[in-house]
């Protein structure tokens, strides 16, 4: 397997956009990446494009990747269309990285897209519901409830309270106010957090990520072709580890048995780098207080001890283990299948030292993970991501 790196990535920004559709938002992304990596479009051999809720949300099936990149300008290569619910886009970027370490090609592009904004909310939501087991979606057991589920029993289990998960939504407001692309601009304080109305307890309104419209993209290449493109830092894939959920026995521990754990894993041995390593990590809070387990899920602190970091500010953008510097899901949004190659963009400008008001000290090594969908009390996909200088 060839060393592959990571030489462009794009955004179009998270939010409401009523007057955009899927190649609205793919095609700025795209281009944003291309420009960003220098590369020539002609150059450009293979195109995987992630993308999770448009069958049920605006009707379009079976070719929602090859309408993307026709409008973006690109006929001829393989386009190949990746659904894996929250996770579809990590699982493109896992297609074009394997594409690329395999020899199969040279340089590859991986798009994520989402357009959940389409006029009805209730349809929406119904879509979301599906990335479940839909015999329990319509028993009205929705992702709230899952989360909402497995934070109580998380708390009882470690004394961690609700003010906790509010420091979580805080942190993360706070670096989305310096994100550019992301769709809520307004850090929040403990209390306003507290006081929103209660979605499902203990998850209240600003604990809750939203719906939003997006895209992301990255350019990936040989990492010896690399210097052909670009000049500027090398950022190269330590890992791609993608696992799907399984069976959950009844009264297990924590993190016996648990999705992310095993991905991690899986990813720090591809790697050859261990949890104390990571100088910064983009993580999927659906609902921000999971942010704090999935500390515990990467092995960034013991079983129990998450609520340690986020009281000692460990986890801000100036503390020893910056988590979610673009906001998170809560802040930044998320627009499902666009996700998980927005915590690329973000690591990558974050490695090569681009990202701003929100840039942490020094970063070389960086994970992103990202879970999709619910099966069976587990999720039903975790992509972990890890990139390195």
């Amino acid at each position: 397997m060839r060393e592959v790196a990571v030489i462009g990535v794009g955004m179009h920004p998270f939010g409401r956009f009523e007057d955009k559709g899927l190649k609205d938002l793919g095609r700025i992304a795209i281009w944003d990446a291309i420009r960003d990596a220098g590369v020539p479009p002609k150059d450009i051999q293979v195109a995987y494009v992630g993308n999770s809720l448009a069958g049920l949300l605006t009707g379009q099936e079976g070719v929602r990747g090859q309408i993307v990149m026709r409008d973006a300008g690109f006929g001829g290569i393989p386009v190949i269309n990746v659904e894996n619910a929250c996770a579809s886009s990590s699982t493109a970027f896992r297609g074009a990285w394997m594409e690329v370490a395999s020899g199969l090609c040279d340089v590859a592009l991986a798009v994520g897209v989402e357009k959940m904004f389409v006029g009805d909310t209730a349809k929406s939501i119904a879509a979301l519901a599906a990335d479940s087991d839909i015999e329990l979606a319509r028993m009205g057991l929705q992702f709230t409830g899952l989360y909402a589920i497995g934070l109580k029993k998380y708390m009882n289990m470690y004394g961690v309270t609700k003010e906790h998960f509010a420091k979580v939504v805080v942190k993360n407001t706070y670096n989305g106010s310096l994100n550019p692309y992301a769709q809520f601009r307004t850090p929040l304080t403990v209390e306003k957090v507290l006081r929103s109305f209660v979605i499902a307890e203990p998850l209240t309104f600003h604990m809750c990520s939203s719906m939003s419209d997006g895209a992301a993209a990255a350019i990936l290449c040989s990492k010896e072709l690399a210097r052909r493109y670009t000049d500027k830092p090398l950022v190269l894939v330590a890992s791609c580890a993608l696992r799907s959920g399984m069976w959950q026995p009844p009264g297990k521990k924590f993190l016996d048995h648990d999705i992310v754990a095993l991905t991690a894993k899986e990813a720090y041995r591809q790697a050859g780098v261990g949890p104390e390593d990571i100088d910064v990590a983009e993580v999927h809070d659906g609902m921000a207080p999971a942010e704090l387990m999935v500390y515990e899920e990467l092995g960034l602190c013991g079983e129990g001890e998450a609520k340690f970091l986020i009281d000692q500010g460990r986890t801000t953008i100036t503390g020893d283990i910056p988590v979610n510097p673009s906001g998170g899901l809560a802040a930044k949004g998320h627009p499902v299948g666009a996700t998980g190659l927005a915590q690329v963009a973000e690591i990558v400008w974050q490695l090569r030292g681009e990202a701003g008001q929100r840039q942490v000290a020094h970063p070389r090594v960086g994970l992103c993970h990202n879970n999709g969908g619910y099966v069976d009390g587990d999720a039903a996909a975790c992509s972990i991501i890890i990139l390195k200088t």
